[in-house]
């Protein structure tokens, strides 16, 4: 077993994948190489591919109005990153920023799409992977609306 093979098993996208299943995924996975503040994605681009962390972190950033940018949050080691631009090419809304070197695993879209006939439970599990990872963001940014909405208006007796 090859080190992208285990990367790949060690995080979110590899929870149920066999070592064959990360084998054949490895085979069209590569590997990206990331300085310190090197953008991964730029906010207003597109690209279909879904990233995975696999050394360092990376920062999520949304532009402001006064030409800077807010981080909005931290993708750490073994997370996925590009889900929903994976699925429809959208352009993205945040940009991707290195905050130290990091490395990353991309699959892209296109070589993915050659698996479906070849491997379909292999597709069905990384599918399953990438609804997994939108539906974590998803509840963590149900919960902090909570949490502002409980702050700003003092509910609970909490704040």
């Amino acid at each position: 077993m090859n080190t992208v093979e285990k990367e790949i098993l060690n995080s979110r996208l590899g929870s149920e994948l066999s070592d064959d299943e990360a084998a054949k995924l490895a085979e069209i996975m590569h590997v990206k190489e990331l300085h310190g503040g090197e953008y991964l994605i730029c906010e207003g681009t597109t690209d279909d591919s879904l990233y995975v962390v696999i050394a360092g972190n990376i920062e999520v950033v949304k532009r402001t109005a006064a030409d800077g940018t807010a981080s909005i949050a931290i993708v750490r080691e073994g997370h996925l990153t590009g889900e929903l631009s994976f699925l429809d090419s959208n352009v993205h809304t945040v940009g991707l920023r290195a905050l130290s070197d990091c490395r990353v695993l991309s699959l892209d879209r296109e070589d993915f799409e050659k698996v479906i006939h070849e491997d379909p439970q292999l597709v069905y599990k990384v599918m399953r992977a990438v609804a997994r990872s939108a539906h974590r963001i998803m509840h963590q940014m149900n919960h902090e609306y909570i949490e502002l909405s409980n702050y700003i208006f003092k509910q609970h007796g909490r704040y």
